[in-house]
């Protein structure tokens, strides 16, 4: 199986689709991506749960199982924050999940509430991981472009993206996560070229961002992203899809031909990709 470090290359970034389940992370391997990534809005909508708030522990660690030895592809699983655990338990559950044979985590220092997480406590979190699993990939998101830091008196709400986020605080987040052991840093929502390039120039390690519309890989890879994560887009295009297909036949249209068929999606879920 390939590097999965070795594929975080700045200037020729990883386009890492996110999977909510065993069929889609399967078909997403099939169809050739080099990683697949997991992604928790998808696997905790799909399971009646809501994102972000501490759920979904069992979900997740369920199908990084269910994966084991099939996807032939690395895997970085999306733990939220932790889902509401301390430093040891959070550490625990990297293990079992490197274990059960994810190559990554990705953790984020949101939390529910819509604040950040203290910068010294997530990187607790983070040194635990490090020195529980030396080998897993650590992939630390700081969401200081959606959030509010914790001395910040404004809500949530009142904090939009990109534009008004403190770079500063983005890059002091990021040496404190990378001291603590993290391998990698993601900051979603950041949009603005010149600030990815300070970024890119400021870490000494990959780069990840997630993919915004209007966004494209070749921009990405001009400013040196070196990995490009799909988060929710697939899951919600998916669910999109099916309404908008169900809705089109309520209305008298035909019934679409399908372009995975019953048979192909039945042993793509029994196959062993290897």
């Amino acid at each position: 199986m390939t590097d999965f470090r070795a594929l975080h290359r700045p200037g020729t970034p990883l386009l890492l689709p996110n999977a909510w389940d065993v069929a889609s992370a399967l078909a997403l391997a099939e169809a050739g991506f080099a990683a697949i990534g997991t992604t928790s809005l998808g696997l905790a909508a799909a399971a009646g749960l809501p994102d972000g708030e501490g759920y979904g522990r069992a979900e997740t660690l369920a199908l990084v199982r269910a994966l084991r030895g099939r996807l032939g592809v690395p895997l970085t699983v999306d733990i939220e924050a932790g889902f509401g655990g301390g430093p040891a338990e959070v550490a625990e559950l990297a293990a079992a999940l490197a274990d059960a044979g994810a190559a990554g985590i990705n953790i984020e220092d949101g939390r529910p509430g819509g604040t950040l997480a203290p910068i010294q406590a997530q990187a607790e979190l983070i040194a635990a991981i490090r020195g529980r699993v030396p080998t897993l990939f650590i992939n630390a998101r700081t969401d200081t472009h959606w959030l509010p830091a914790p001395s910040s008196a404004a809500p949530a709400s009142a904090a939009p993206a990109s534009a008004a986020a403190d770079l500063g605080e983005t890059l002091a987040r990021a040496e404190a996560y990378l001291e603590a052991g993290a391998d990698g840093i993601f900051v979603p929502a950041v949009a603005d070229d010149e600030e990815i390039r300070v970024l890119v120039g400021e870490l000494a390690v990959p780069l990840n961002v997630l993919l915004l519309p209007g966004m494209s890989m070749a921009r990405l890879a001009g400013l040196g992203v070196a990995r490009v994560s799909t988060g929710s887009l697939l899951f919600r295009a998916a669910l999109a899809a099916a309404v908008d297909t169900a809705g089109a036949v309520a209305a008298g249209g035909p019934a679409p031909a399908a372009r995975l068929s019953y048979a192909r999606v039945n042993a793509l879920a029994g196959a062993k990709l290897q």
